[in-house]
């Protein structure tokens, strides 16, 4: 028997349970913080699949990707721009052997 299993809520990203009821309405373009969280942990928890919030939310895998690696990083400060650019601006500013680049590899 091949059964689809449907998730109806899943852990939020403030601990709290979150159900589709509770996601953004589609077609948003006012992306905030929390909307951001609630779309990457749908995903996470099973509630839409990737291809499900793409869609929904008119939005492309690396735009998600880029959500989902900024909150795995910095949690929900990742999630604003401002944050994201200071966060990239200090790691350019890091020298390489900081970041154990190659470059700082060559050097050894």
């Amino acid at each position: 028997m091949n059964q689809e299993v449907f998730v109806h809520s899943v852990k939020g990203p403030d601990g709290t349970p979150l159900t589709f009821a509770d996601l953004p309405p589609p077609g948003t373009t006012r992306w905030v913080v929390r909307r951001k969280a609630e779309v990457v942990a749908a995903v996470r928890g099973g509630l839409l699949t990737l291809d499900e919030a793409c869609q929904r939310y008119r939005l492309t895998v690396e735009e998600y990707s880029g959500w989902q690696q900024a909150f795995d990083a910095y949690g929900t400060l990742g999630l604003r721009i401002t944050r994201a650019q200071r966060y990239r601006e200090t790691r350019a500013e890091e020298p390489a052997s900081s970041r154990g680049g190659a470059s700082a590899q060559a050097m050894r």
